[in-house]
């Protein structure tokens, strides 16, 4: 019996780990951090992370930074940028986004939060009203720049990380608005016919549209400082090697910030631009998703030694025997692998289309990004029903369904306990990078029962699928193990690294559709896959290997994946 808990114990020594070092590293020096709330002008409720220096006292005001992340993102994607401006002195809100995070629906409204943001920035005693900076990435540059036309006057300075002036989402950029820019926009940036109208991003000094915000006649000069600062018609381009969810993990785009804030911002502590200690956070996170991860198939492995969960248990199992199952073999197994790697990647772009086209976000379905990855689940879904009759055949195992589904709601309730204590606590969530697993608002879990069922359903026919395909319980754990993780997996690796080596050889991705911005933005949603359906891969096969049934694990990735998409993409219908 103990040794059956010492996974979940381990994973709960990781996440106590990887909590302090988050927390350790995003409070040095004696930074407060808050999770507030506030209304908005429209009487939406707003949320953020609230960033307060040792140094900023209602009696010493200190200079304020709203800080913004990008689409389908939340105020911890700008994590590192949040964390070095408030070891310069800088109070920092790190704001959700209208229908992201925590912050109320629908996404888009209200010039994306920012005016609301900059206001409650602004509203504080402990911030000094004539020296704040604005930074956004992606959308969340439009974010400070709806703030900057809302209210002009109200703030000092701004950077836009791999975001635009203008349209499609912001006014047009002059020699005189917004004052004091500096662009931050990567070599490989993915969204530069969008952003800035020139088909590849290393191009973007030739930009007409970047020749009227800087006033230029001809290619504008990176790192040249272009107006004047005390005028506020200050602009400067950066053009770091990178891509653009690769901005808000960068430390070169984060010293770019630091260096521009220090020269038009007042009331700062000086620091080096090179002092940089925020991917420290971003390692302890990564450490406390794995222990997440461990924690998960612990407690279920811990739990299924209760009496009560007695028929899940093999009999094999207990007396030291393996059960006999029969897996495809030679070129079947071969077949039953390309299969099974490739046509989820081959269907992803002609999904995600067929999604956005037709299920568009609504109060029943209310998040775009999710309704394309449901179009994705069922097609994919429908294609392995049609399959599964060349599968090996399997015995089935009757009257485990009420333990499965009993088993799997404990083991994922244990998981979302252990978050809601590590919020509690170190005031973090579950991430690296764009990988993120964050609680649920109210209104997020009523939206993620909606979509639960049919990710479920899919789970339960692809995972069923899978373990007659490859698993056997003579097969070696480690090659079962990678076998499983590849057959999921393998597709995406391909499909994403492919594209960024064409980004790399191109300088953009291959995109054969008229919108600038849906393979982009697809392709960067697609990174999520790769890490999602392997750790998925790891439950089914731990569950697999106890139960011989892929029902819990199938349920346990069901209640993971949903929870993980509703929480962390944006909800585009009020609700």
């Amino acid at each position: 019996m103990r040794g059956r808990w010492s996974l979940a114990i381990l994973g709960v020594l990781l996440i106590l780990a990887g909590g302090l070092l988050a927390h350790f590293t995003q409070t040095a020096g004696g930074i407060q951090i808050k999770d507030v709330r506030f209304t908005g002008a429209k009487g939406n409720t707003m949320s953020g992370l609230l960033y307060i220096p040792a140094n900023a006292t209602p009696q010493i005001p200190a200079p304020g930074i709203l800080a913004v992340h990008g689409y389908i993102n939340s105020r911890e994607t700008q994590d590192g940028f949040a964390i070095e401006f408030a070891r310069r002195g800088y109070v920092v809100l790190a704001l959700d986004q209208t229908g992201h995070g925590y912050s109320d629906p629908p996404a888009f409204a209200n010039g994306f939060g920012g005016p609301d943001g900059l206001a409650y920035l602004r509203s504080l005693e402990i911030v000094d009203k004539n020296n704040i900076g604005l930074e956004g990435h992606s959308m969340g540059g439009w974010t400070v720049l709806a703030a900057a036309t809302a209210a002009p006057n109200d703030y000092k300075s701004m950077v836009l990380e791999g975001s635009s002036t203008g349209k499609p989402f912001a006014a047009e950029g002059t020699t005189s608005w917004p004052r004091n820019v500096a662009l931050v926009f990567a070599q490989y940036e993915e969204f530069s016919t969008l952003m800035w109208g020139v088909d590849l991003a290393r191009d973007v000094t030739q930009s007409p549209k970047l020749w009227a915000l800087f006033g230029a006649q001809g290619p504008v000069v990176p790192g040249k400082v272009y107006g004047d600062i005390e005028q506020g018609t200050a602009r400067v381009l950066y053009t770091p090697a990178i891509t653009h969810p690769a901005e808000h993990i960068s430390h070169e785009a984060i010293g770019h910030s630091l260096d521009w804030f220090a020269k038009t911002l007042q009331g700062g502590t000086p620091r080096p631009v090179d002092d940089q200690i925020w991917f420290r956070k971003e390692i302890g996170t990564l450490i406390a998703l794995i222990g997440f991860v461990a924690l998960l198939i612990g407690a279920f492995d811990g739990l299924l030694e209760a009496p009560m969960y007695s028929r899940l248990r093999l009999p094999e199992i207990a007396d030291g025997t393996m059960p006999e199952h029969s897996a495809a073999s030679g070129r079947r197994w071969t077949t039953a692998f390309i299969l099974s790697a490739f046509i989820p990647a081959l269907t992803y772009y002609p999904a995600f289309a067929l999604g956005g086209t037709f299920v568009t976000p609504s109060a029943f379905l209310p998040q775009g990004i999710t309704n394309q990855i449901l179009v994705w689940a069922v097609i994919n879904g429908l294609i392995t029903l049609a399959l599964m009759r060349f599968a090996p055949k399997r015995a089935s195992r009757s009257g485990i369904v009420l333990q499965s589904v009993v088993i799997a709601v404990a083991s994922v309730a244990v998981g979302y306990a252990a978050l809601w204590l590590a919020d509690l606590a170190f005031k973090i969530d579950f991430r690296f990078w764009i990988v993120a697993l964050k609680l649920m608002s109210a209104k997020q879990f009523l939206i993620f029962l909606v979509y639960l069922v049919p990710f479920t359903a899919f789970f339960v026919i692809a995972l069923h699928v899978l373990h007659r395909n490859f698993s056997t319980m003579a097969a070696p754990r480690g090659a079962l193990y990678l076998t499983n993780i590849l057959a999921l997996t393998l597709g995406f690796i391909v499909l994403v690294g492919g594209q960024y080596a064409i980004l790399w050889l191109t300088g953009k991705l291959f995109n054969p559709l008229p919108d600038p911005g849906f393979v982009p933005l697809s392709t960067i949603v697609a990174i999520q896959f790769v890490p999602l359906l392997a750790i998925c891969a790891v439950i089914a096969t731990f569950t697999w290997r106890r139960t011989g049934s892929s029902l819990p694990g199938a349920l346990i990735c069901g209640m993971f994946v949903t929870w993980y998409v509703v929480a962390g993409t944006a909800t585009q219908a009020a609700i």
